[in-house]
């Protein structure tokens, strides 16, 4: 493929990241105007879900749009002030989806279990696995003649980055099975109607289109290192 068209496509993809991310926060913002019948804030339906399952962690508010989450290693939940004081289905779904991560984490989901063994190394190589790829080029270009060093170097960049695309592909199963996980509580628990169930679903859907782009620009980056790195062997 030449290089004007994976310019092309990676382009195409940020392009459509920040629609989806645009996306999300007007999502959030509508459905943040609807307050549900049941009344429950995001913070209250948090405690609630976690008592049903026999669980017992803090729910604490933080700052920021958007920043809900769960944090595995000192087991908390996070919620944003839009969520934590809210009783919009959007500060519901969000919650709910929180508690989808909390449950996975305490049944041991394989999913999540190997996206926290495959982190340190995703984040080593999001951060300098292109800069190997670029170096073993440069080496490439100065030793000619001298062997495949610049190559070797090159495939290891690559081979780190894969693991920041691997990271984000497992991610999909997470997030897509912890708002399963979510909406199956709202329902279950009565906290949603008929009519306020959409708009959760479409919360969730929103956030999700997010994880599939954030993985299709890694898969088209790992595919542009490795022609780079091609280019590097010599023959």
């Amino acid at each position: 493929m030449p290089d004007f068209a994976y310019l092309i496509l990676l382009f195409a993809i940020m392009i459509l990241s920040l629609i989806a991310q645009s996306r999300v926060q007007s999502v959030f913002n509508k459905y943040a105007q609807v307050p549900t019948r049941k009344g429950v804030t995001g913070a209250q339906l948090a405690q609630e879900l976690l008592y049903q399952n026999g669980l017992s962690l803090p729910v604490q508010p933080v700052a920021g749009s958007l920043t809900d989450h769960y944090d595995p290693k000192n087991q908390t939940v996070g919620l944003s002030q839009a969520v934590y004081g809210s009783s919009s289905v959007s500060a519901l779904a969000v919650a709910a989806h929180e508690i989808g991560h909390v449950l996975q984490h305490n049944e041991d989901y394989g999913p999540m279990k190997m996206r926290s063994v495959i982190l340190p190394a995703a984040n080593i190589g999001c951060r300098i696995g292109p800069y190997l790829v670029f170096g073993g080029l440069l080496l490439s270009w100065l030793a000619r003649g001298t062997g495949n060093a610049g190559y070797y170097i090159a495939l290891v960049g690559v081979g780190l980055y894969v693991m920041m695309l691997l990271f984000q592909l497992i991610t999909l199963p997470v997030e897509f099975n912890a708002s399963k996980r979510g909406l199956s509580m709202l329902i279950d628990g009565g906290y949603l109607s008929e009519e306020e169930l959409p708009g959760a679903k479409k919360m969730l859907r929103a956030a999700a289109m997010t994880y599939v782009l954030a993985a299709l620009g890694s898969f088209v980056t790992v595919l542009r290192l490795m022609s780079l790195a091609r280019g590097a062997r010599r023959r």
